[in-house]
């Protein structure tokens, strides 16, 4: 295999579970310049990946070919950034004479951290004693990279972030929006933490109506006044749902146009994250750069969609988007929803699922009674129904989106069924 070929095979491969979860744990690094000068494309490859993930996108990433050699020409021009990664293959005493040229260029403050190709404790000992910052053995993955790109960048006393959940409906009227909102109730009584839903559907939101609330300010004020939207300016605008719930809703007016850039919203959801330990993004069903940027950066995108071929075609579309979006990320959830309407032809949920290779979290079924009566009546599904098996479900997608814990399996039938049950007592 060529060594192009060989690099564009490392930057496609999707990222391990096990690297996926441990990137759950980094926070999103701020804004730096780091540079990197490699030697082999095998380390190569994953920092310019690691530069592409979403908890970078305020970080300037550069690869570079050459290793240190390449760096001390390079910086004898150029000013050097906040971060340096130095691949090297030099045996001990060349490595520390290479690095005496880098510091004659390097700045004092800029931060240093070399990729070896030698397990040495004795010189990795000798590296961070003289100023080096951190030493790794290759072959490296992105989240290690990234795990030492957060230590060294982000604060260990700072409050940690809040986790952005976004819902988004594969196709209209799938009921994305009253799921997000049942969810989000579910969250915050389940766990009593303090949950923020943010009605992105600025000019038709149902949030106001579902919480049965008409609060005079909400999510315009937040977005329009991006460069004023703090902590104190965003407790103003959100309108208390229950105790520990709260709301930014949309204006639901039409009296004018709501047209914004990519990164409208960033500001406030970075605060949003700061306030509270559930962010709730109710996404509209459009595909814009907002809405794009949006899913990308979210820490867990739910899909709702309903059994039918359109939704089947849309689906597929924004996982598989969404998958190379966000490679080092767990796949989107899936919530089927209004399954068995009467009268109307349904593809079968395990039809619907086998093209998107992803299995749906919950199977919520058509009931007209409950949600229209809760819907007319200001109140969540639990509110109206609590015994009812479609509240179970909203509480287990509440559970997994939150990381607190997994849905359990349904016990298996028959004597293999019997015997599992008796082998867990």
């Amino acid at each position: 295999m060529s060594d192009v070929a060989y690099k564009e095979d490392l930057m496609e491969r999707p990222a391990a579970a096990g690297d996926i979860a441990a990137l759950n744990e980094v926070r999103p690094v701020p804004r730096i310049s780091i540079q990197a000068f490699c030697e082999t494309e095998g380390v190569a490859a994953p920092i310019s990946r690691m530069g592409e993930d979403r908890r970078m996108a305020k970080a300037q990433t550069r690869v570079f070919m050459g290793g240190i050699p390449a760096a001390v020409e390079f910086y004898q021009t150029a000013p050097t950034p906040n971060l340096i990664v130095l691949e090297t293959t030099f045996a001990p005493e060349e490595l520390f004479r290479n690095l005496n040229d880098l510091a004659e260029v390097c700045d004092p403050n800029t931060k240093v951290v070399i990729i070896g190709h030698h397990n040495d404790v004795t010189l990795y000992r000798e590296l961070i004693r003289n100023g080096i910052s951190e030493y790794i053995v290759a072959p490296v993955t992105i989240a290690d990279l990234m795990g030492v790109v957060s230590s060294l960048f982000v604060d260990p006393d700072a409050e940690p972030l809040g986790r952005s959940i976004a819902f988004v409906g594969a196709k209209g009227g799938v009921g994305a929006s009253t799921i997000a909102h049942n969810v989000s109730w579910a969250m915050s009584n389940l766990f009593q933490a303090e949950v923020v839903i943010a009605d992105m559907d600025l000019p038709f939101g149902t949030a106001n109506i579902n919480f049965d609330q008409d609060p005079a300010q909400g999510i315009a004020e937040a977005v329009f006044s991006s460069d004023r939207i703090d902590e104190v300016y965003l407790d103003r605008l959100l309108a208390s749902c229950a105790e520990h719930l709260s709301l930014l809703a949309a204006p639901s007016m039409l009296d004018k146009v709501y047209d914004f850039d990519s990164d409208a919203f960033s500001q406030l959801v970075d605060v949003a994250q700061r306030t509270a330990p559930y962010v709730v993004l109710d996404v509209p069903h459009v595909w814009n750069g907002w809405t794009r940027k949006t899913l990308e950066q979210a820490d867990e995108v739910v899909i709702v969609a309903s059994p039918e071929l359109a939704n089947l075609r849309n689906a597929k579309n924004m996982i598989d988007t969404l998958r190379k979006l966000r490679p080092n990320d767990f796949a989107p959830r899936l919530v089927l929803n209004q399954v068995n309407m009467p009268k109307r032809p349904e593809i079968a949920v395990s039809d619907f699922a086998d093209p998107l290779d992803l299995e749906p979290v919950a199977v919520i079924p058509f009931d007209a009674q409950l949600f229209g009566t809760a819907s007319n009546n200001g109140r969540m599904l639990a509110e109206t129904d609590a015994a009812s098996p479609i509240v179970a479900s909203l509480s287990d997608i509440a559970h997994l989106v939150t990381g607190r814990g997994v849905v359990k399996e349904k016990p298996k039938g028959g004597l293999k069924g019997m015997l599992s049950r008796l082998k867990k007592k």
